[in-house]
């Protein structure tokens, strides 16, 4: 098929979209510019650009938030949302589908959350800071797989789906922990109105609805519950998306079955003459379409519509919005506080040992087996990818802390254990070779 003039320029930028790492790269820039940014004579400008309400006024109820409320609360739901699909995809026939698919990521994932977690506690204990535990248990999937991905071809595929594997267990201790340590006060009645919202879309999944615009709309309702309640909005993403259908209306062979009868019957068709289709055609084609939606479970559908909006859009927003951080002469030497020294241990070091630690304890009581093509050198280059926790460390930095100190303290230990960890990681896993044992 002939190219068209907008073909040489929509493929390069769709086929750069598309790789592993863009997503990582894009996020990087956000932070450089981010930095670059309040690091200027234009600071000013960046901190009054997020404190910028927005809102709707609806007679004698008004309803504003920050522009950067909005997207810590409203825009980092989506992301959460499409968390929560990959958590079902993964649950219903990915990585974490079975027990001996599951055990291997999600202890090692559980070791990448437990020690960083008591690292930070042991360097903070007895200090009001010592509520910010929850940020070292997290890892930034986008840079962690763009990192992966920049290290080599020589990484065995297992190796990365590995760490997807890993990454995703790692968010849904992320999700529970927000839910469980980090939500303030609980107002209860918009509770039960949520538990109603999620009521209908489980029951509207078991009726057979497959509409998207259904569970938007109640998805969103389930949201704004969410949002008066108390508890942190972002978990009704997870809580909505775990509701979206993820079966297909016909299987496998009954799709083939009638693709092969749709093709056969255009084949057979009379041709105009011309660029046009006749009616038949017409209608056939339009028949192949709603066969392929049938074929297409609404989870799937969604997720890929919303990755490029999470990657390209909300995760980019949230980094710029979050990443400022004033970097002065003595830096280094204001890294020496119980926060950032938390922080950034907890990343680079109990990460490292937390996932090497439970890793090896599965694999030598016979409970797993390390990936395939993958050794230990890979697995110690994963762990320390795991300690790039930028996005949803700055997001729990946020939760967990209210003093502009503490706040800054922590963002200066995820940035420099971000960094850390990021090139170590990329050290160790451009050195190893699938054939090669440590």
């Amino acid at each position: 098929m002939a190219k068209s003039p907008i073909d040489h320029i929509v493929r390069p930028v769709s086929k750069f979209i598309h790789q592993e790492f863009t997503g990582g790269i894009i996020l990087f820039i956000q932070v450089v510019v981010a930095i670059i940014w309040v690091n200027s004579a234009f600071s000013e400008s960046y901190h009054h650009l997020w404190a910028n309400e927005l809102g709707v006024e609806l007679g004698p109820y008004t309803f504003k938030q920050s522009l950067h409320v909005w997207i810590n609360d409203g825009l980092m739901a989506l992301f959460f949302f499409v968390i929560g699909l990959e958590l079902k995809r993964e649950f219903s026939s990915g990585e974490l589908s079975t027990l001996q698919k599951a055990s291997l990521p999600m202890m090692a994932a559980l070791g990448g959350m437990v020690v960083p977690a008591a690292v930070y506690i042991l360097i903070n204990i007895n200090t009001p800071s010592v509520h910010g535990w929850g940020i070292p248990m997290a890892t930034d999937i986008a840079f962690a797989l763009a990192i992966l991905s920049l290290a080599g071809k020589n990484i065995p595929n297992a190796v990365k789906v590995f760490l997807s594997a890993l990454a995703v267990a790692d968010d849904l201790g992320a999700v529970l922990v927000i839910a469980f340590f980090y939500t303030p006060q609980i107002t209860f009645f918009p509770l039960a109105l949520a538990a109603g919202f999620l009521l209908v879309l489980m029951a509207g999944n078991l009726l057979g609805i497959r509409t998207t615009f259904f569970y938007l709309i109640v998805g969103i309702a389930v949201w704004a519950c969410f949002l008066f309640s108390g508890v942190h909005a972002t978990i009704a993403g997870v809580l909505v998306a775990f509701t979206i259908p993820a079966r297909t209306k016909i299987n496998e062979e009954e799709y083939l079955l009638k693709i092969r009868k749709n093709t056969q019957d255009f084949e057979t068709a009379i041709p105009q003459n011309g660029s046009l289709t006749t009616p038949e055609q017409h209608q056939i084609i339009e028949n192949i379409k709603e066969i392929s939606l049938d074929a297409e479970t609404p989870l799937q559908k969604i997720e890929n519509n919303l990755h490029p909006w999470v990657a390209f859009v909300i995760m980019p927003l949230f980094a710029l919005s979050n990443a400022g951080i004033l970097i002065g002469s003595n830096f280094f030497s204001t890294l020496i506080n119980p926060v950032s020294l938390g922080v950034t241990t907890g990343l680079v070091v109990g990460k490292l040992v937390g996932i090497l630690f439970f890793a090896w304890l599965m694999v030598r009581l016979g409970f797993s087996k390390l990936p395939q093509g993958a050794n230990w050198g890979h697995i110690t280059g994963v762990a320390l990818l795991a300690g790039v926790g930028f996005t949803m460390s700055l997001f729990i930095t946020e939760l967990a802390f209210t003093h502009p100190l503490m706040v800054t303290e922590a963002k200066y230990g995820i940035l420099l254990a971000s960094l850390v960890s990021g090139i170590l990681g990329y050290m160790i896993l451009t050195r190893q070779k699938p054939e090669n044992t440590l």
